[in-house]
């Protein structure tokens, strides 16, 4: 089954233009031309058998290697080659003198693939009791006929994987060689990818797994799947390669939220998360070769500081002068199944990964022991659930997004997005406001819509505070992104800083939970207690000791000190603690905050080389044109002054 390419996306009108020809330029891709489609063996498929094409291969390349090719002969130039697989011409029977062999091979019908008798698969079928796979559902509204490959005679060279001890060695160069030929052609589509979830992959997910991690509605943990580990994982591995195999609806849970909303995750099985998780090795392989330089959330190599350096960075060397701070009502929740379906299927051309992503996003939610059926959005929690939202804004807001900046910007833009979060910088006020107005537009062609509570246009940069000043609207306004409040200031030089600080809110917020726990522990030994502290700090420091930064981390130590010392005074009513024994608990069980990151400039720009000493000043220069502001080309070593 030949699927047509589609150039754009991003820019259809409705779901239904995608079955239309692709013939249009799109707005969010560059316009280029469809690539051909690729196999495992990175040839142009034909109309495929139904094993080959349950198999997700092409019989093209059987018929170029065994038509005219039998092994122990080489037809010559001018000798006529066999026919209908029989290894003999009906000419040359004729001329040897056989008319009854001639006759026989004019009433034989050749074979489909045409290869030679000896070599059709003999294999058991068993008809499936549903449908088949529609063309239009590709997320398999069908059951997968029970089929297994037939084997031939000659080697087979569709399976890189050796049969020594370094399959791990071969599995990462399978799936290097995919990244590459998805980073040689933008276009290419990938029609062979199951086989890539092999044991050994499945074996990788396993350990990659957390060993504490909540069970799903199965209720299976990690530690009774691994006391029978091998089997296991081959039975999951036979179950996914024959179709049987059908994902546990994940269990619903709440949590609360800073702002004292629910928010809703779905934990999926053990088997669930080990298959998604080695579908996402693969399929990183691929779009991380796509995926924009300023789309951070949930990409390997990626994190969230490195989302905060390139804002400040964004902000203090380029022309900002306006700052769009949006977000996503209820993205997870609301992502459209049939648009995400061909946004997967620009690049994913195998049909056995197509339904089994389907599979994932329509097993539905267990909640309260009933069952729930899931029709749009993928379940927060599941490990393939921050890929497939990446991919969905990838083509709904980032190739859009670089349009824009290109075709209406008058100014200079820049943009960090982390998972549904992003903010946009404009020069000019104008840009920012038509930018709005379209983004609400865009959205909503794909089932999304802004959240008008918190999207909010202000006023921010270099010059902002002097210009409200003159209009007496006092202090530059504040927008909050990743935890952290990004202030306008001025640093001892009188140039523009932008100053980080732990939100209010979420600041409080912890202290609440710390002091609930803290009654809880109240009758516990003074040293366990102090450890627990230690441990809850000292995670907390990690994530937020940024410069500018530690004076509200100190204020939190303090706050948490005293809690502690009324917390240990009600304990007991005879014998009261007194703060200067107190205070010894205090220096010994609370760490002092210090700067754990580095400036934003310093990160932003380049690593400080390993063999480098410190303050030499020699960097590896980080590519702006792969980031999120343009212009600069790593012309010098060190970031450009104000």
């Amino acid at each position: 089954m030949k699927e047509l390419y589609r150039k754009d996306p991003a820019s259809h009108s409705g779901p239904e233009s995608c079955d239309a020809d692709r013939e249009d330029c799109s707005e969010a891709l560059t316009g280029e031309d469809a690539g051909e489609v690729l196999s495992h063996e990175i040839r142009k498929p034909v109309m495929p058998t139904p094993l080959s094409e349950a198999e997700g291969n092409s019989p093209q390349i059987d018929k170029a290697r065994d038509v005219g090719k039998r092994r122990g002969r080489r037809p010559s130039a001018c000798e006529e080659t066999s026919w209908n697989g029989t290894g003999r011409s009906q000419h040359s029977a004729e001329r040897d003198g056989e008319p009854q062999r001639a006759e026989k091979i004019a009433r034989s019908e050749p074979a489909m693939d045409g290869v030679g008798k000896s070599e059709q698969a003999i294999v058991s079928q068993k008809q499936s009791n549903e449908p088949d796979i529609s063309e239009v559902d590709l997320w398999g509204s069908g059951k997968e006929t029970a089929e297994r490959r037939a084997c031939v005679k000659r080697n087979s060279d569709e399976q890189s994987m050796s049969r020594t001890q370094s399959r791990k060695h071969d599995m990462s160069q399978a799936l290097e060689r995919v990244r590459q030929r998805a980073k040689q052609d933008r276009k290419v589509r990938f029609t062979a990818l199951l086989h890539h979830l092999s044991i050994e992959a499945l074996r990788a997910a396993f350990q990659r797994l957390k060993v504490q991690a909540a069970a799903g509605a199965d209720g299976l943990s990690w530690k009774t799947y691994s006391a029978e580990l091998e089997d296991n994982l081959r039975r999951l591995h036979q179950r996914l390669q024959r179709g049987s195999y059908r994902p546990v609806p994940a269990r619903r849970v709440y949590i609360p939220k800073a702002d004292g909303r629910q928010r809703p995750l779905g934990i999926a099985a053990l088997e669930d998360k080990i298959l998604q998780s080695a579908l996402c090795e693969v399929l990183n392989a691929i779009y991380e070769t796509d995926f924009v330089g300023f789309s951070y959330g949930f990409r390997p190599g990626r994190n969230q500081h490195q989302a905060l350096d390139a804002i400040v960075v964004g902000i203090r060397y380029k022309k900002v002068n306006w700052v769009l701070d949006a977000d996503i009502r209820g993205y997870f929740d609301t992502i459209d199944h049939e648009w995400l379906q061909r946004f997967l299927q620009h690049r994913i051309g195998d049909q056995r990964v197509m339904r089994l992503i389907g599979k994932w996003l329509k097993a539905g939610v267990m909640e309260e022991g009933e069952w729930k059926a899931s029709e749009e959005g993928t379940p927060q929690g599941a490990t393939i659930s921050p890929l497939l939202a990446n991919i969905y804004l990838h083509y709904v807001f980032d190739l859009w997004m670089e349009q824009w900046r290109k075709r209406h910007a008058r100014g200079e833009v820049i943009v960090v997005r982390y998972a549904d979060d992003f903010i946009i910088g404009f020069q000019d006020q104008r840009d920012a406001q038509r930018f709005r107005v379209d983004l609400k537009e865009r959205m909503e062609k794909f089932a999304l819509s802004l959240n008008e509570g918190k999207t909010r246009l202000i006023e921010f940069g270099r010059y902002a505070n002097e210009r409200r000043k003159k209009r007496n609207e006092g202090k530059a306004l504040t927008f909050d992104f990743l935890g952290f409040t990004h202030i306008c200031s001025k640093a001892s030089t009188g140039k523009l800083q932008i100053l980080r600080r732990t939100i209010r809110k979420r600041r409080n917020a912890k202290l609440q939970a710390i002091s609930e726990q803290l009654r809880y522990r109240r009758e516990e030994p003074i040293a366990e207690q102090g450890a627990w502290l230690h441990r809850v700090l000292d995670g907390y420091y990690r994530y937020h000791a940024v410069h500018g930064n530690l004076r509200v981390l100190g204020a939190i130590r303090t706050e948490i000190a005293q809690r502690w010392y009324r917390s240990l005074r009600r304990r007991s009513h005879k014998r009261k603690l007194t703060w200067k024994k107190m205070h010894l608990h205090v220096t010994r069980w609370l760490p002092q905050p210090k700067v754990l990151h580095p400036w934003p400039e310093e990160r932003f720009f380049g690593i400080r080389q390993s063999n480098a000493p410190s303050g030499s000043g020699v960097f590896l220069m980080q590519s702006w044109d792969d980031g999120n502001c343009r212009g600069w080309r790593g012309e010098a070593a060190k970031p450009p002054r104000n």
